[in-house]
C-alpha cells in the first residue's frame, strides 16, 4: 500500500459519500500499518476530513456518531469485517474501491 496525502481541502472531499471516506481512512489507517481500532479510526476520519466528522456546532471535535451507521452498512455490504470492541480490516472488495477512491481524492487534489 502507498500512503497518502494526510490533509484534503474541504472542497476535494465534500462531494465523496460518508461511506467512501470512512473505507479510504480505514485504508489509510492500514497503510501505516497500524491497526485500526474504533478511537484510531474517529481520528483519521477527524484528521483527514474534519468538515465531514465533525459536530455541527463544535467544529473543533470528532463526532464519532457519524461512523456508527456507517460502519453496520460497511459490514453488510462486506467491504470490512470487524466491529468496534476489536478493529476493522478490509475485504478484498473493501480495498479495491479503497485504492480507487485514494486515486479519486489524489486527482482530485491535482485539478
Amino acid at each position: 500500500m502507498m500512503l497518502m496525502e494526510r490533509k484534503y481541502d474541504s472542497a476535494v472531499y465534500q462531494d465523496i459519500s460518508i461511506l467512501d471516506l470512512i473505507l479510504f481512512s480505514i485504508y489509510f489507517v492500514i497503510s501505516k500499518k497500524e491497526v485500526c481500532t474504533f478511537e484510531r479510526l474517529v481520528e483519521e476520519c477527524f484528521d483527514l476530513f474534519p468538515k465531514r466528522f465533525s459536530f455541527e456546532k463544535n467544529f473543533k471535535w470528532p463526532d464519532s456518531r457519524k461512523l456508527d451507521r456507517s460502519l453496520r452498512s460497511l459490514r453488510k455490504e462486506e467491504l470490512i469485517k470487524g466491529s468496534p470492541q476489536t478493529s476493522f480490516i478490509l475485504t478484498k472488495k473493501g480495498e479495491r474501491i479503497a485504492v480507487e477512491i485514494s486515486k479519486s481524492l489524489r486527482q482530485k487534489k491535482l485539478l
